[in-house]
């Protein structure tokens, strides 16, 4: 394998490491910068820029520059929110519900993949410049919390600057590569990564080379970008209030608002007042209109607090799927510019008591460990192993709506797991399998991945056919699902590359959506296990008597056969009605008939055997005929001081085990 860069794709700066002599170095780019700016823009000679240069004319030409294009990636228009959209170019649907970049300089309209691939191809260039040799190859970083959709468009990006994407690997872990692939020493590290757009923390246990990740949350649609537009929103609403003129309505002065708002929170980082002026902003009534303020560090504090409480949750959550406390944390990695923010770095050290570790640069760190990644994929570096996480559970509809979890979240990846279901009705050709993703105990609270469906099932009684159904994570977290009919052999398989688009909501409150009501999702999971196992229990009831009739006749037990059918159709009226309570009363009633009949086909085996007992079967049969319970023990022959009720009610064993049955 040739040559591998580590890149670090992100929201507002973009980087390139390669590993050298065993250790990584961060390469310029042409312009002699450590970081390349992550914008795209066309001159108006139609000449592509990227990076700095087109940096250069964000406010001159704002339509035909583009930036925060990860925020874009691998998402449809209608999961974009306001805050998605504050940019200062056309961003718009096509007719499929895509995201779409019109430049009106080039008339032409591009997928954020295709802009985002003359990102990674500038990478490259400079890469390849730099040594001297053709760049093929590249590990890309993500935020932990990409889904799939976003994951894979990330990799069509790659595709498209020519390059192959040999792993797609999460940006916290990238960082806990550069901080400790040198380091021996047994050490918990909380990784805490505030990019331009995306956040993500996760906690990893690094031993003699063996990186473990044990939990990891984030939330995709939160970084620096969000504590720009508070200080954006703040100017424009003293001007607006000052003018009734709202400057967020003119593409121009927005671009010049939003550069003003990111100088004015770096220098905040190093001051308690910074100086905003904004010359000739706007034209007026009366003539040109000008900005002259100054923010202070505590009034830039006093416009974020939301911004923090969304910081802290994914942080708390972390540590509580790791089964760690703060007390357990030995190092704390800071990862990417925001975190410069003295108040962002305060609510570090209010929740983990550590200085953060300084030894890396927070805007390099991530390509660095890219760069180790991609030396251990070509072997430079042996002594090292990553097990990363998925970050949220994988599963896929049963009957009833529920959730049936095959991969929990935190599960180590790359990961395989199957499981075997059967089919909900009787004679059912085909099964739909239904993937979703998230943590609520109904599917349809969670996120839709994907569907497909398998057919060709020979016709069979509801719980006989057996389909196995897998799910397969790569190492770049991609997954696909399969299904296999194993009487037939048959198999149906998907990768889920484009149905996994959580939105802002979906991901930052999954998790805290699933605890605030789990006690309202047990209550719905319980209710409709019962009904399941009712449903189960008519079933097997319904095929009991097919083989009392064929055994014995239709009036070989006529008693027992009766008092089924009665219980039936109880269990049949309490689910029409929806009554928990009736639906356990029926059921246990039904299971009571069932042990009678069971009980009665199996005196007759084994009278088949044994004549003596045929005569006492007969007897018994008599009985049934001529006395009720009331008369007669329902086995006359039963031992002394034995009740035959003592051993009524069906064990679960004796129940078809098909739980997890699917919906048709």
């Amino acid at each position: 394998m040739g040559r591998i860069v580590g890149i670090d794709l992100g929201t507002t700066n973009s980087v390139v490491a390669v590993l050298e002599a065993g250790r990584p170095q961060v390469i310029a780019n042409a312009e002699g910068g450590r970081t390349t700016p992550s914008v795209v823009g066309y001159s108006k000679d139609q000449e592509l820029l990227v990076g700095q240069l087109a940096r250069r004319q964000l406010v001159l030409s704002p339509r035909n520059t583009f930036s925060n294009l990860k925020r874009f990636v691998g998402r449809d228009w209608d999961e974009l929110d306001d805050s998605s959209l504050s940019v200062p170019y056309t961003v718009r649907a096509n007719e499929r519900g895509q995201v779409r970049v019109p430049c009106p300089v080039t008339e032409r309209e591009y997928a954020p993949e295709e802009l985002v691939a003359s990102i990674i191809r500038k990478l490259v260039d400079d890469a390849a410049t730099y040594l001297g040799e053709p760049v093929e190859a590249a590990v890309v970083t993500v935020p932990a919390y990409f889904n799939d959709a976003q994951r894979q468009a990330t990799r069509d990006a790659g595709r498209l600057a020519g390059i192959s994407v040999e792993r797609i690997l999460n940006e916290p872990t990238a960082a806990a590569l550069a901080y400790g692939f040198d380091r021996s020493a047994v050490r918990r590290v909380l990784v805490f990564d505030l990019g331009g757009g995306t956040f993500d923390v996760s906690l990893l246990r690094i031993a003699n080379g063996v990186f473990d990740v044990k939990s990891t949350n984030g939330d995709t649609q939160l970084g620096g970008n969000d504590f720009d537009q508070r200080i954006v929103d703040w100017l424009a609403d003293a001007f607006e209030s000052d003018h009734a003129l709202d400057l967020r309505r003119d593409r121009q002065a927005l671009q010049r608002l939003t550069e003003a708002a990111e100088k004015a929170k770096q220098e905040l980082s190093g001051v308690h007042s910074t100086p905003i002026s904004l010359p000739f902003i706007a034209t007026g009534s009366d003539g040109p209109l000008h900005i002259e303020t100054s923010l202070e560090r505590s009034t830039f504090e006093s416009l974020c607090p939301d911004l923090l409480d969304r910081l802290l949750s994914p942080v708390q959550a972390a540590l509580r799927d790791s089964g760690w406390s703060a007390e357990d944390i030995d190092d704390v990695v800071l990862v990417g510019g925001a975190t410069r923010m003295p108040m962002v770095q305060q609510l570090v050290r209010t929740l983990i008591p550590l200085d953060p570790c300084q030894s890396v640069n927070p805007d390099e760190v991530v390509a660095i460990g890219a760069a180790v990644q991609a030396g251990i994929l070509t072997g430079e570096l042996r002594d090292l192993l990553l097990n990363d996480v998925t970050p949220l559970s994988l599963g896929l509809e049963t009957v009833g709506g529920l959730m049936k979890v095959l991969i929990p979240r935190n599960t180590a990846i790359p990961v395989r797991q199957s499981d075997v279901f059967s089919t909900s009705e009787a004679n059912q050709s085909s099964v739909e399998i239904h993937v979703w993703q998230g943590e609520r105990q109904m599917a349809s609270d969670n996120k839709s991945l994907g569907r497909f469906r398998l057919s060709g099932i020979p016709p069979a009684p509801r719980g006989v056919p057996q389909v196995q159904v897998a799910f397969d994570i790569d190492a770049n977290g991609l997954l696909q699902v399969s299904a296999t009919d194993r009487t037939t052999g048959r198999k149906q398989s998907v990768s889920i590359q484009g149905g996994s688009n959580l939105n802002e909501d979906e991901v930052q409150s999954l998790l805290a959506e699933a605890e605030a009501r789990a006690d309202e999702d047990r209550r719905r999971r319980h209710a409709i296990e019962r009904r399941n196992r009712a449903q189960t229990l008519v079933a097997q009831a319904e095929r009991r008597l097919r083989d009392a009739a064929l055994e014995l006749g239709p009036f070989g037990a006529e008693r027992q056969q009766r008092a089924v059918e009665m219980a039936m159709r109880d269990v049949q009226d309490c689910i029409a009605q929806d009554d928990p309570q009736e639906i356990d009363l029926a059921a246990s009633s039904l299971e009571e008939a069932l042990f009678g009949l069971n009980r009665r086909l199996s005196a007759e085996r084994q009278g088949d055997s044994n004549p003596l007992q045929g005569i006492r079967n007969t007897l018994g049969s008599l009985k049934d005929e001529l006395f009720s319970d009331d008369d007669w023990d329902d086995d006359p022959w039963a031992n002394p001081g034995r009740s035959a009720s003592s051993n009524r009610g069906m064990s679960r064993r004796d129940l078809d085990p098909w739980d997890d049955d699917y919906r048709r």
